[in-house]
């Protein structure tokens, strides 16, 4: 018995001893966790601050895309997400009811109006323990009519959590530049909106702006604790974007291709117009396209930008520069035309292989001859020569516009055959954008300019001009000489007689240019595809010769037949389109219009500005009554025609609004404008209605409403 008492004693002292170490342990891990910061790689600070610490998203405001005419072409509108309210305890009148309290009838009726099954809205309303319930992406992004819908079935435990949902008030109008913007919900219901395409993805950063916060103690059911501190961020709203796209001039080339459309069969068709003296883009379109509220896009690139393809002969005008840059050319040296056989043995033709006998290098310009190419380029040019100046024009290199996924083509050439292709747009990638900046020379006296699609960006808060492009030269890559004899061979290209523009000729005979027809390299292996629709036809233009307004690049994939009709007829419907939306009126037959640089006549007597402008055959209009001309339009230094209209605003006190009916939209806001009168348009085109009758007088702060006609006659 003694035995067996001393061997309890003994597992009694392990028990307390091994109890008292346990303790100690205890002891030691609460005085760690009371004096560190971090235990395992954890703040325990900033655990604890997390579980009684909310934070709320304020979300910012992105900003609005705007045309140069400050139309909206991308805003935020009111969007709404519904809730359910399914707490009892929300409800503390039986009489008015803050919670659903009928599930059946409410998922009955809110089926048909959320595009959604009644069980599958049952299934939600009916989920145990939770405060309130959402719809998912069919309760998201409501308009003000589905909200009201709601609104009017009185069903109590409903609500609606306001937002703003991107919107696109013009549907498929300029759709690849502005592009689209997407929202998604994280894990805490917050949205983010963000630009996937085009300008919304490009100044994506600028658009969103700056989201706020604000934070604050919560209780365990996530309520606010009174008199605790709140920390709180206001957002910075996202500045608003002015492109340089002219919404008229944008109109009429969606138009042209859309009659194109239902016209022709094309596989797609690409239209770019850039300011000749600037480098501003004043439009461009694509189709197919698409309605960025819809986001039904067959395709994801933009051909401005971001698809380059072969572009064919309209190459031949800057081959031709290299040679005149390169003191080689002579445009009166002959050839042989029809068919060139290389060192290979390889045959390289005409579009018409029986040629046109021997003819000038001029000649070869005009007729589009592949064969005048080479001679010129074996006679007296080589790879690096022509390599070099294609590069100093921008091809083979991004231009830097500001869109994203721009492609830099490809100009990379070697060999004999290499050589003379890409002198005539073969074996060679090219974009519109370069094409149409490769071309500003020609406009500009020689100098390249950059090509520029956001013209200004503008803090919606402030106002503060944040940013403004203008015209920027980049280098001189040609001589007077070179631009003039390029014009030249260029209008002898449209409005000469058989030649291959001819197709492009107005009745004006201001618009020059060069066609080009490029055959479409195949997907797999070597060679080009057969059959004669399987071409890439396009035009490089300049309009008016006579003082260059704008530059216009159009090209389109596999027409009808192979044809050009397609072509020839949009340019040209966009060109008469744009000489009226100028201003510009055709020149009577047997009447000769001439250049007139306007000086500059503001603060001399009505009658003196008269005389100058008689004796000049200046057609003008005098507003006012008074003795003295105050402004006019067009400015002083600009050039005009004697086909145009001078307009000239006098002294008078007592000045009254003008009628402008039958003006383009250009025209009578720039007119009004010099007035001090604000002009909202309505529509594009031609003035046919102004809000505030002819001969009213003018009152400080006078807004006028013009109608504007929609759709022009070519």
């Amino acid at each position: 018995m003694g035995k067996k008492k001393r061997n309890n004693i003994k597992y009694s002292k392990i028990v307390i001893l091994f109890s008292l170490f346990l303790f100690a342990i205890m002891i030691l891990r609460l005085l760690q966790l009371g004096l560190s910061t971090n235990i395992d790689g954890i703040n325990l600070k900033k655990l604890a601050s997390q579980r009684t610490t909310k934070k709320e998203i304020i979300p910012s405001e992105r900003g609005s895309i705007y045309s140069k005419n400050k139309d909206a072409l991308a805003q935020n509108v009111a969007s709404y997400k519904l809730i359910a309210y399914l707490d009892p305890k929300r409800t503390t009148n039986k009489k008015k009811p803050q919670h659903v309290v009928n599930k059946e009838e409410t998922a009955e009726a809110l089926a048909p109006i959320l595009g959604m099954s009644k069980m599958d809205i049952l299934k939600k309303l009916s989920k145990e323990g939770v405060y309130q319930v959402e719809f998912g992406s069919k309760g998201r992004g409501l308009n003000e009519i589905t909200k009201n819908k709601i609104m009017d079935l009185n069903l109590p435990g409903l609500d609606f959590v306001e937002s703003y949902k991107r919107y696109y008030p013009k549907g498929d109008f300029a759709s690849y530049t502005i592009g689209y913007a997407t929202t998604s919900v994280d894990d805490n219901n917050n949205e983010d909106t963000t630009g996937e395409m085009g300008i919304e993805k490009y100044y994506d950063k600028i658009l969103r702006g700056e989201e706020g916060y604000i934070t604050y103690q919560k209780d365990l059911k996530g309520y606010k604790i009174a008199d605790t501190k709140v920390d709180k961020k206001d957002a910075t709203q996202g500045k608003d974007i002015y492109l340089t796209i002219d919404s008229n001039i944008q109109f009429f080339v969606e138009q042209a291709i859309q009659t194109a459309k239902t016209t022709y069969g094309f596989e797609w068709f690409h239209i770019t117009i850039m300011d000749a003296k600037t480098g501003a883009i004043l439009a461009t379109s694509t189709s197919p396209s698409f309605d960025p509220n819809k986001k039904d896009m067959k395709n994801y690139l933009d051909y401005l930008v971001s698809s380059p393809y072969e572009p064919g002969s309209t190459m031949k005008t800057f081959t031709y520069m290299a040679a005149m840059e390169n003191g080689v050319y002579n445009g009166s040296e002959t050839y042989h035309s029809g068919v060139y056989k290389t060192k290979d043995g390889t045959e390289i033709g005409d579009w018409d292989r029986t040629g046109w006998g021997d003819i000038t290098f001029d000649k070869g310009y005009a007729m589009s001859s592949n064969v005048g190419v080479i001679n010129l380029i074996n006679r007296h040019m080589s790879s690096i020569m022509l390599r070099k100046y294609f590069k100093r024009l921008g091809f083979g290199r991004k231009t830097g516009i500001t869109l994203p996924y721009e492609d830099a083509g490809s100009i990379d050439f070697k060999y004999e055959t290499e050589i003379y292709n890409a002198g005539f747009g073969q074996g060679i990638t090219t974009t519109p954008i370069q094409n149409v900046k490769a071309l500003s020379p020609l406009t500009n006296d020689g100098m390249v300019l950059e090509p520029y699609i956001v013209d200004k960006i503008v803090d919606p808060d402030t106002k503060e001009v944040v940013l403004k492009n203008k015209r920027k030269t980049i280098e001189r890559v040609a001589s007077s000489q070179t631009v003039s004899k390029m014009i030249s061979l260029m209008n002898d290209c449209v409005n000469g007689l058989g030649n291959t523009g001819s197709g492009f000729r107005i009745e004006s005979g201001e618009l020059i240019g060069k066609t080009g027809t490029a055959q479409i390299a195949k997907k797999h292996g070597a060679g080009y595809e057969e059959g004669k629709h399987n071409v890439i036809a396009s035009f490089s233009g300049i309009y008016p010769k006579s003082n260059p307004q704008i530059i216009i690049y159009a090209s389109v994939k596999k027409p009808a037949g192979g044809s050009q009709t397609p072509l020839s007829n949009a340019v040209k419907d966009i060109v008469n389109n744009v000489s009226k939306y100028y201003g510009h009126d055709k020149p009577a037959k047997g009447i000769e219009v001439k250049d007139y640089k306007l000086p500059s006549l503001v603060n001399k007597k009505l009658d003196t500005v008269q005389n100058i402008l008689n004796s000049n055959g200046i057609k003008y209009q005098v507003i006012g009554k008074g003795n003295k001309v105050i402004k006019q339009y067009p400015s002083a230094k600009k050039t005009i025609t004697t086909k145009d209209i001078v307009y000239l605003i006098t002294n008078d006190s007592h000045q009254k609004v003008p009628n402008v009916k039958g003006l383009s939209s250009k025209v009578a806001k720039d007119i009004l404008e010099l007035l001090g009168i604000k002009v909202k348009l309505d529509g594009v085109g031609y003035v046919t209605n102004q809000s505030i009758s002819p001969n009213t007088e003018i009152t400080k702060g006078m807004e006028i409403k013009l109608t504007l006609k929609p759709k022009f006659s070519s």
